[in-house]
């Protein structure tokens, strides 16, 4: 019988010593003993004929080293990705994992779940479509000084914080849809792959694990996933109310920063979405300016989160970005750097497929620390090789910015007129894919129960997801985003005959 005894220090001494380190070696005798007396018998001998036999003991005692003190249970994974691994808990992921389930379709599945819970349009590919497909392999093979096509431009190592090309291209996009009333400076930008990476870099440069942003809410549920799964930072909701039109206001923000300053949270900065998602309604210049005095004030940073700011559909409505405010401040009225800006084109162009995101930052050491991070979510080279060309068509931007608005506009006319004929209204709102609808009148109670149960009734009964404000952390039951602009006008009266249904008595 072969035992592994831990020898060392048995004989270093006298006394305590020499009894304390033989016990253990006695312990460890016995347990040896035990687990020889348990392990089962090895299985018996081969025939002598077998051709194997001679590799057989060799293989037993192979696999006997590793099989030697086996571990019990399944390997674990990390305790940040097992929270992960569980299903989702949000009634927004819910939403959208049921529809995979069992998707609507106008022709071969009409009974199937409408999606009104994915912040996405269609509304202008037949646009899209004719400039990609004139283009798309030009703009791939063309070259910045006119030659001809290198593969190398594409295939090899490139900015990972983005070409150059592709940021005063983004630069000159964002002036242009935001009024043209500020410019932006291409070394400010980095571009990211997608919006989710510009939130969570943007995060991760701004704030330690453990601390906090102040959110406005009803807020977007993704930013849960983008800021806390792995930066650990919190999300403290700023509640808004309807009488205010969800609208926030310095003195909550005020309630906010107190509360959580007396409970040990450190504020890093504050968070929110202009247009507002998912209200639509639209910031104005007076708010900004409140909501960066406030930020000065108390030395937090402040995020906007512009993504929606081409995609203004109210005719007497503004879009003001928060870098004009600053630009417009006078000299030394507020710090700049505290400002950081986040955008993309998975709205306003329509393409969430590209996956392109920006980050823009009046603070150096963000905008360094960015470009680093890039390493784990740049933006493919061919991708940024289309949008400079895309970008820079100015005469089919603003063909397609002009045919993006209206028909928004003209969408969310059809979809609030028809639950209006159903006697629900809508927040007013100016901005975004979506409008925010009251449903409090289709509760069975005035709770937030009562709006899960409409919520799965719409999932189960009307075959419709919408996301619920309880998703949102809207403090008042019953209200409910609904994205309008993937859906065809035909589909339109469709979904109002699903929450009709929902709406009259049962008669059984």
């Amino acid at each position: 019988m072969r035992l592994i005894v831990p020898l060392q220090g048995v004989v270093q001494g006298r006394g305590g010593l020499f009894v304390g380190s033989l016990i253990p070696c006695c312990l460890f005798y016995f347990l040896q003993l035990y687990l020889k007396r348990r392990r089962s018998p090895p299985p018996p001998p081969p025939p002598p004929d077998s051709d194997s036999s001679s590799e057989l003991p060799r293989t037993s005692s192979r696999s006997s080293l590793f099989t030697r003190g086996n571990s019990i249970g399944r390997v674990r994974v990390s305790s940040r990705a097992a929270p992960l691994a569980k299903p989702p808990d949000s009634p927004y992921y819910i939403g959208l994992e049921r529809v995979k389930t069992d998707p609507y379709d106008r022709v071969t599945n009409r009974d199937g779940i409408i999606q009104l819970g994915l912040a996405e349009s269609t509304l202008c590919f037949d646009l899209l479509q004719r400039w990609m497909s004139e283009n798309l392999m030009d703009s791939l093979m063309m070259q910045s000084d006119g030659s001809g096509f290198d593969v190398s431009t594409i295939a090899m190592y490139q900015p990972f914080e983005g070409l150059l090309e592709v940021r005063v291209a983004f630069a000159d996009f964002m002036s242009r849809i935001m009024g043209g009333n500020v410019s932006f400076d291409p070394s400010n930008m980095v571009i990211t792959a997608g919006g989710t990476p510009a939130v969570e870099v943007l995060a991760f440069c701004l704030a330690d694990h453990g601390n906090a942003f102040l959110i406005p809410s009803p807020y977007y549920p993704g930013f849960d996933r983008d800021i806390k799964f792995r930066t650990g930072i919190e999300l403290i909701p700023v509640h808004c109310r309807s009488s205010d039109n969800f609208t926030v206001t310095v003195s909550a923000l005020e309630q906010a920063l107190n509360q959580a300053r007396k409970r040990g949270s450190k504020v890093s900065g504050i968070l929110f979405s202009n247009p507002s998602n998912p209200v639509g309604n639209i910031l104005s210049r007076e708010t900004l300016h409140a909501i960066l005095s406030f930020a000065q004030e108390k030395n937090i940073h402040v995020i906007s989160d512009e993504i929606f700011a081409g995609s203004v559909y109210g005719v007497d409505k503004e879009f003001v970005s928060m870098a004009e405010v600053v630009a417009a401040s006078a000299s030394g009225d507020f710090d700049k750097s505290r400002v950081h800006i986040i955008y993309g084109l998975s709205k306003d162009l329509s393409l969430p497929g590209f996956r392109t995101g920006v980050i823009y930052s009046f603070h150096e050491d963000v905008v360094s620390a960015a470009k680093k991070l890039m390493r784990f979510s740049s933006m493919p080279v061919p991708v940024q090789r289309i949008l400079i060309s895309l970008l820079s068509d100015t005469r089919f931007i603003e063909e397609y910015m002009a045919a993006h608005r209206q028909r928004i506009r003209d969408k969310h006319f059809l979809f609030v007129e028809g639950l209006k004929q159903l006697g629900i209204p809508c927040a007013e709102s100016g901005g975004g894919l979506y409008c925010w609808v009251d449903m409090s009148s289709l509760l069975t109670s005035y709770s937030e129960k009562g709006e899960l149960e409409l919520f799965e009734k719409l999932l189960s009964v009307a075959k419709i997801n919408a996301t619920p404000g309880t998703a949102c952390y809207c403090i008042e039951p019953g209200w409910f985003r609904c994205c309008f602009t993937a859906l065809a006008d035909e589909d339109i009266p469709v979904i109002m005959e699903r929450i009709k249904l929902l709406a009259e008595p049962s008669t059984s």
